[in-house]
């Protein structure tokens, strides 16, 4: 399943103008809601929906309104109320007990795609911005601006969205950001999990091993890069494509080294070492280089506390641990902290 804006966005270039589309954004949300602010879908006239506005139980329903937008070419709202007893959301039982309010917009070259164009573009050249949809007064042709901002990176990678008041207008901002780019150190089996856990998430993910044996490509099909260049031309590499984490799990006290000595003044999120502490010592020692002489905060051992030792589970407690760093968020239990897991 399509999720992220930048994979929607792609699968939905390739085929703009040969289907009807309608663009359906989460603008309000009183309450509890699945997804967050700013969340889109794509839905075209064959039945295609790219992406989600809530766990499964509206999209359907959201479906056939878009049917009648296809049909009109006039944009409208809709809202779902799991707080009203005569609303479909509360009577079929699902939701997380809010209200949320959705715009649908025909999306065709006549009102200049909505300038999704645009933001494809930016994501696939890494770049951040803003894009602006007038919820009210509604405009029936549709709504959507985009301006590139490079001033968003370097911020946690949440898209943030809010209503704002432009010259009498609601207006819903939302900031759009490129996924993740990670880097990951070492072609082994083991680097394989790390690769498909990131790229379901819709990061862009880069592999390198001077190693013939390892990162082969039929074991990472869909990454962004293999290289086999030295570590200072990977080093340049990562600063020319704004790589933002990078994982050193070579397995080769050597290999791991050599990168993080070229790492020391890139300016990642997130450097993690696998392996224990006293192999963090020895990679740190080859590198000739002390935790407090390299740029970016270092992890190591990496990942989240979660239990298990196959690749799998090792893969999952690093992306989680990568995830939280990239948010800026503290991997803690929700329920312990008073909040509602919608």
């Amino acid at each position: 399943m399509v999720t992220d804006l930048k994979s929607i966005l792609n699968t939905w270039y390739l085929n703009r103008d040969n289907q009807e589309w309608v663009l359906a954004t989460l603008y309000k949300i009183e309450g509890s809601s699945y997804r967050k602010l700013g969340a889109m879908m794509l839905i075209s006239s064959l039945g295609e929906r790219l992406g989600m506005l809530s766990g499964g139980c509206l999209e359907a329903d959201i479906q056939r309104h878009a049917k009648q937008v296809m049909s009109t070419l006039t944009s409208k709202t809709i809202s779902y109320d799991a707080t009203d007893e005569d609303d479909l959301t509360f009577q079929l039982g699902i939701g997380c007990g809010g209200i949320v309010h959705i715009l649908l917009q025909p999306i065709h070259k006549a009102n200049d795609y909505l300038q999704l164009e645009l933001v494809s573009k930016a994501l696939n050249e890494n770049k951040p911005g803003r894009y602006l949809q007038q919820v009210s007064p509604i405009l029936p042709a549709g709504s959507g601006v985009f301006t590139q901002n490079d001033e968003l990176h370097g911020l946690s990678m949440n898209r943030k969205a809010q209503l704002v008041e432009l010259q009498g207008a609601t207006c819903l901002q939302t900031s759009i950001y490129p996924p993740p780019h990670l880097l990951i150190v070492g072609g082994g089996a083991d680097a394989v999990p790390v690769y498909t856990f990131a790229k379901q998430l819709g990061w862009s993910v880069t592999v390198w091993d001077t190693r013939a044996a390892n990162a082969k490509r039929q074991y990472f099909k869909n990454a962004d890069a293999i290289l086999r260049s030295t570590p200072s031309e990977l080093k340049e590499y990562c600063i020319t494509n704004k790589v933002d984490a990078a994982i050193l799990m070579a397995h080769s006290v050597e290999l791991d080294a050599s990168t993080l000595a070229q790492f020391k003044d890139v300016p990642f999120k997130y450097i993690g070492l696998l392996g224990p502490k006293h192999r963090r010592e020895q990679v740190l020692e080859h590198a000739n280089t002390r935790v407090s002489q390299i740029k970016s905060p270092v992890f190591g051992p990496v990942g989240l506390n979660l239990g298990g030792d196959s690749p799998e589970s090792i893969a999952l407690s690093l992306i989680s641990e990568i995830h939280a760093v990239l948010c800026d968020k503290n991997a803690q239990s929700l329920s312990h902290w008073g909040q509602e897991a919608c």
